[in-house]
């Protein structure tokens, strides 16, 4: 079972939990007919996700299996044959097309707009996965559309509103993970080569900027968010203050990424820090108390 869990990368799927962002900053999480269409809205995606990744995997074998880390992957290490993976590719895709159709009787409702994001997203990531995965800025880029796409997905089948600062505070975050992993894949390849071809056309000096620029970007995009007019009156004018939060997030992964040169993929790091965790533990909190307590 780990074997095809580590196929579908299910720990991968903590990416997917952007589709709650417009349910969460709405403040309608008490709303159970919403929450129930923005759970179907992170299972769908996923499962596009998966589909992905499979593909991903399918396409890289050889090149995966020079690389310290990606030779253990199933495909790679041989795990799972190339015919299984190709069977259960199948499968998902069924099921995921049958759950777009299920959630349209379901809800009894057009999702016209929701299903044109996740072909879009399907349909971006293969030209990411054979093409463009190799073109550096276009490579990040693809990555942080992603997310936005994301959270297109969660406000289309919510039918919720998405501010303006808040898509674009999604990208440049986005971005901010996508550098963040190149870079600790130019720190690798000082010592065992580069193992991906988009890395010409980066250097950590570049990356270090790169990713001072977007960490200052996305601080700035949640700040103007926290103080537009819709949000102070949807929840209160003290929502200002979870801004430091975030800005303690953010110097905190600076650090660990530039002081302590942290080599692994920024959600590794989240995984794994302990003062980023009780942060954000501490922002949602303080939202929801924003949501339950605006009075």
């Amino acid at each position: 079972m780990k074997k095809y869990l580590k196929l579908l990368r299910v720990e991968q799927w903590v990416k997917n939990l952007f589709v709650f962002v417009p349910l969460f900053f709405s403040g309608s999480i008490k709303n159970l007919d919403l929450l129930n269409k923005s759970i179907f809205a992170f299972i769908i995606f996923s499962l596009a996700a998966s589909v992905v990744y499979i593909l991903n995997d399918y396409n890289d074998i050889e090149a995966d299996r020079k690389h310290p880390e990606k030779r253990r992957r199933p495909l790679a290490s041989g795990a799972i044959s190339k015919s299984k993976a190709i069977g259960i590719l199948a499968g998902i895709i069924v099921l995921d097309i049958a759950l777009i159709c299920f959630a349209q009787v379901y809800f009894n409702e057009n999702l016209w707009k929701f299903t044109a994001i996740i072909s879009s997203y399907f349909i971006m990531n293969l030209a990411y996965t054979f093409r463009l995965k190799h073109v550096p800025i276009i490579d990040i880029c693809i990555i942080a559309t992603g997310f936005v796409l994301r959270v297109l997905a969660g406000g289309y089948i919510t039918g919720i509103n998405i501010s303006q600062w808040a898509i674009l505070l999604t990208f440049v975050l986005a971005l901010v993970l996508a550098i963040g992993k190149r870079r600790g894949e130019l720190i690798n390849a000082q010592v065992s080569g580069k193992t991906r071809k988009a890395l010409d056309g980066y250097n950590v000096q570049f990356a270090d900027i790169a990713l001072s620029i977007s960490v200052t970007l996305a601080i700035v995009c949640y700040l103007m968010f926290t103080l537009s007019p819709e949000v102070q009156a949807r929840f209160h004018e003290r929502v200002f203050y979870t801004v430091f939060f975030v800005v303690f997030a953010f110097l905190r992964y600076l650090q660990q990424t530039l002081v302590y040169n942290r080599t692994e993929s920024p959600t590794k790091i989240v995984y794994r820090d302990r003062y980023i965790q009780v942060t954000l533990i501490l922002w949602v909190a303080a939202f929801l108390i924003q949501i339950y307590f605006k009075k």
